[in-house]
């Protein structure tokens, strides 16, 4: 063999041996593991799954189909979830000169806990573990209401229809009515006995039958702490205010309640103004347990 032929045939066999390497490669690509994101330590995947479990369940019904069309019109229940935790300032103001509530509070809509501060003292403080009710402030009695009852209030009046996507929820489809000059598809909303502290409570969803969004909310309060089983104050009508947009999600920045007068608004009650709103991701993983020297109520 000529020693031109065999530079030829070297030079073939480690082409031959470089395709080969090529080809294996190309076979098995280097693995990286996959990383799991998460919210506030809630992953991702989890947030997938509720929703779509939410989804289905909602759609199963008319009623529901009414809820998922608002939860969608309102920038969908995936963003609200993946957000992470709802933060405001929620200022619930009494024309008749009862009581002021006015906290910054920090909301976690995926397990229902919740931190207030005081916006005249910051250090004066309460919440909800979900689990456990506490208060820290200086004075026992600085704050003149019941704590324990507001501490998730807020978010459930002004957080539909976002906060209807778990158990022990009950949908009813009342027929159409007119609102605002513009026919609604409305929602009665029930709960199970046992369903947090005020079962026997219901809401009357209003929502613009055309664009989704909700225009107003009826309800009755009927928290064990107030009333005897079975009674409860009479029915109340909330105007949804002017909605702005939070990361995506619509939400209101004014509430007006009056008492219902044959299915609307009558005298005028209360101003509830929200500011300030935003979402948390990152919170520390403790921020709504116990903090250290409050009271458990």
């Amino acid at each position: 063999m000529t020693s031109k032929l065999k530079v030829l045939l070297v030079i073939t066999i480690i082409g031959l041996a470089i395709g080969c390497k090529e080809k294996q490669d190309l076979k098995q690509p280097d693995v990286k593991a996959e990383v799991v994101e998460d919210i506030n330590g809630v992953p991702l995947i989890w947030i997938g799954n509720r929703v779509e479990k939410a989804k289905e369940r909602l759609n199963s019904s008319e009623a529901g189909k009414v809820i998922w069309n608002a939860m969608e019109a309102h920038g969908g229940l995936k963003k609200w979830f993946a957000n992470g935790a709802l933060s405001m300032r929620f200022n619930y103001q009494p024309l008749d000169g009862k009581t002021q509530r006015d906290s910054y509070q920090v909301v976690d809509s995926w397990g229902s806990r919740a931190v207030h501060h005081s916006t005249l003292d910051s250090t004066a403080s309460y919440g909800w573990t979900g689990k456990t009710a506490w208060m820290k402030a200086k004075d026992s009695a600085f704050f003149k209401y019941d704590t324990k009852f507001w501490a998730m209030t807020p978010l459930y009046l002004m957080g539909f229809p976002f906060v209807l996507d778990g158990q022990g929820v009950n949908l009813e489809l009342l027929p159409r009515s007119n609102y605002m000059g513009r026919p609604n598809d409305v929602v009665k909303i029930t709960y199970d006995e046992g369903t947090g502290d005020a079962p026997d409570d219901y809401y009357i969803l209003h929502f613009d039958a055309q664009t989704h969004l909700l225009l107003a909310t009826r309800y009755i309060v009927s928290y064990p702490g107030y009333f005897k089983k079975g009674e409860h104050l009479p029915e109340k009508f909330m105007e949804i205010g002017p909605l702005v947009n939070i990361e995506g999600i619509l939400l209101p920045s004014e509430l007006k309640t009056h008492w219902t007068v044959d299915g609307l608004p009558g005298d005028y009650l209360t101003l509830i103004e929200i500011s300030e709103m935003s979402f948390k991701k990152d919170l520390a993983e403790d921020y709504f347990d116990l903090p250290e020297n409050a009271k458990e109520l």
